[in-house]
This record gives structure tokens, C-alpha cells and sequence, in this order.
């Protein structure tokens, strides 16, 4: 049957980004309802690790780079207004953070970078392994160098998901949870309604993917492909030790990232398998072994527990952000990779900006789906 959604806007996917993306419109004066196939936040929007630690994707002369820092600042002035608002606690806080050499070769690699990174103006601070042992008693006495960015973060994903909902809900978004858009009705180049596995076809003026890995399913009712796919990435949590961890470190191909309940989570994989989060020995034995690598008495620490996600992955690992090829009222907002939570304010405010006015902001014009068929 159909149904008065009273929609300006319906947005696929109740993650981090659909729910980001309803707080900045309904704000602006729209009315919009997100749908969920699940629950707000059931998928990797409570999985992730939860780092923002932006510094590491930049790159000089790189549009993602130009993204990236005005999300990162973004994410200053939001995070705390969303918690406010929704009264759900972020746990965000600034830890800092630790990248690691542990051996001249990679040293050389990370000095390359920290120039990069400095002659992007952020604040960083290279350390001979000693200076760095003195920040985190914690690391090896493999470690010969680090950078030091002293103001780079973690939350709580689920925590920071549930509050953009939790914020969108006051303002008065619809949020319909344990229902997934299966189909669309059309005129022409337009959607007027989304069809969904309940029965009921929900009218709306305009349509926004934002299911994260499971958006590329869209491309066959919307006629293009759009080439999201799921990427397994495998996490665990280990209790912290006595002295605890204080920074979040990177090296040897994870990060440790300590959080407020007194675990390290310690990831991720990054793993084309499909839809299937179960957890393999290879891929926990290889996480811990790099993880005591970086801090030798981790060695001793209990597991928590151990767990997998799927990132929404594309083929150059950049977002796809921006209007739907061939029609006039649908917009793409996923294939994050593992930055959804780094990127969310900030796709939020200009995916609102672009729907609002009908111009893509410039920061997305890079993104957009049709650079993987020119």
C-alpha cells in the first residue's frame, strides 16, 4: 500500500552518513525520513574502530586531502553539539597519536611523509624513538622514530551514529528502523517513491544512497553501476595493561587505539570477502603479532573480544559523493571506505548544501560516480 511520508527527502541507510546527512536537512528547513534495513547504526557505523586520525590519508595537491581537513574541523564544532542535543554520550576525546618507524627503511618512508604533512600546516613533531618511548613508555625499543600529532582522536561509533540520529529525531526527522527501499517508482529521470521489503511505497521530491556497503545493490534498479562494494575488516580488543596505553599508535601495519572502558582495540583487516563477517585465525593471529611488535608487553594483555565490519569499498578507496547519473533527484553518498565517521560532518553539511540547492559544493566535485567510467 502506499503511504503519505510526508518527505521532502528520503535517505537510504541509518550509518553514521545517512544520519549525518538527515540532521544537516532537516536543520536547513527539509523534511526528511531515513530507512534502515536494520537498526540505526547495526552495521559499520558501530563495527568501526572509531579513530579520527585524518593526518594519515593526506597527501599534498590531493582533492581527498582538501576533504579530509574540513572534516576534521567540522567534526570540532559537531561533535559536541550532537551530544549535547541528543544527550548520547560520543566518548570523543584527543588523545593523540603515535605513526611509528621500526626500522631505518620505514623511518625514511615516515620522514617523507611528515614533510608532506607538515607542508600541509598540521601539527606534527618528529621524534627519535627515545623521545617517543618518553611520550609512550609503551612502544618497543625497535622503534627508532615516530610523528607525533598531538591532537588527533577517537569516539565511540555507535555513540556518535546514535546522537546524529538522537539530534536528527529532535528536529523532528522519521527514522523507520528493520525496513530495507527495494525498488523505486519513476517519471522519466525522476524517483517520486521508494518501494520497500514491508510492502508500502513511501513518496518523496528526492532520494539519497547512503547504504553504505550494501549500495551498490542500487545500481540495478537505478541503471548504472554504482561499484561499492563490502570490505571485511577484521577488529579485536584487549584489555589494557598496567602502565595503560595513552596514544593511539600506528606501525607495523595497525593502530592501537585506547579507549575510555579500558580496552585497545587493536585493527583492522582490509579484506574482499564478500558479505561475510566471520573471523578467521590467520587474520587475528597476524593483528596480534603486529600489535606486540609496537608495544612488547601487549604480550600479556587479555582479549576482550574480537569482532568484523564491512567497510563500503570502491575501486581508488575514495567516496562517491555527488548526483546519480541520469537523474535529476538522487544523490550518492557512500563508498567511505574506513573514513565514514572522519567524513561524516562534513558529507553531511555539503550533501544537504548540494540537495538544497541543486550545485555541487566544489570539495565534492572530485567524488563523484562518474569518474570510474571516463
Amino acid at each position: 500500500m502506499t503511504i503519505t511520508s510526508n518527505a521532502d527527502t528520503i535517505i537510504m541507510g541509518g550509518g553514521v552518513t545517512g544520519c549525518s546527512i538527515a540532521y544537516h536537512l532537516q536543520q536547513a528547513g527539509a523534511r526528511v525520513t531515513v530507512i534502515e534495513r536494520e537498526e540505526i547504526a547495526s552495521e559499520s557505523s558501530s563495527a568501526a574502530a572509531g579513530m579520527l586520525a585524518p593526518i594519515g590519508g593526506m597527501r599534498q595537491g590531493d582533492a581527498f586531502t582538501d576533504l579530509l581537513i574540513a572534516g576534521r574541523k567540522l567534526n570540532l564544532e559537531l561533535l559536541p553539539q550532537i551530544q549535547a542535543t541528543s544527550g548520547v554520550q560520543t566518548e570523543y576525546h584527543r588523545p593523540g597519536s603515535l605513526r611509528i618507524a621500526n626500522s631505518e627503511a620505514e623511518a625514511q618512508r615516515l620522514r617523507e611523509r611528515f614533510n608532506d604533512w607538515q607542508n600541509l600546516q598540521q601539527e606534527v613533531r618528529w621524534l627519535s624513538g627515545d623521545e617517543a618511548r618518553e611520550i609512550e613508555p609503551l612502544l618497543g625499543e625497535e622503534t627508532c622514530a615516530a610523528v607525533y600529532a598531538p591532537h588527533e582522536g577517537s569516539m565511540k561509533p555507535a555513540g556518535v551514529t546514535r546522537a546524529y540520529a538522537g539530534a536528527a529525531r529532535a528536529i523532528g526527522v522519521r527514522f523507520i528502523e528493520r525496513c530495507e527501499v527495494i525498488g523505486i517508482e519513476r517519471e522519466d529521470y525522476m524517483v517520486t517513491a521508494v518501494r520497500t521489503s514491508t510492502g508500502d511505497i513511501l513518496p518523496c521530491q528526492h532520494l539519497v544512497v547512503a547504504a553504505g556497503a550494501w549500495s551498490g545493490r542500487c545500481g540495478d534498479w537505478l541503471g548504472f553501476d554504482l561499484p561499492v562494494t563490502p570490505t571485511r575488516g577484521q577488529i579485536l580488543a584487549l584489555h589494557q595493561p598496567e602502565p595503560p596505553l595513552t596514544h593511539i599508535l600506528s606501525g607495523e601495519g595497525v593502530y592501537l587505539i585506547p579507549k575510555p572502558d579500558n580496552t585497545i582495540f587493536v585493527g583492522a583487516t582490509v579484506e574482499k570477502a564478500g558479505f561475510d563477517k566471520r573471523l578467521t585465525a590467520g587474520a587475528i593471529t597476524t593483528l596480534l603479532n603486529s600489535a606486540i611488535r609496537v608495544a612488547p608487553s601487549l604480550e600479556q594483555a587479555f582479549i576482550a573480544r574480537m569482532w568484523a565490519g564491512l567497510r563500503p569499498g570502491t575501486p581508488d578507496n575514495r567516496p562517491i559523493l555527488g548526483p546519480a547519473p541520469g537523474w535529476h533527484n538522487v544523490t550518492l553518498a557512500t563508498g567511505h571506505n574506513g573514513v565514514g565517521f572522519e567524513l561524516s560532518a562534513i558529507t553531511g553539511k555539503l550533501i544537504s548544501e548540494l540537495i538544497l540547492t541543486g550545485q555541487t559544493p566544489s570539495l565534492l566535485q572530485p567524488f563523484g560516480v562518474e569518474r570510474f567510467t571516463q
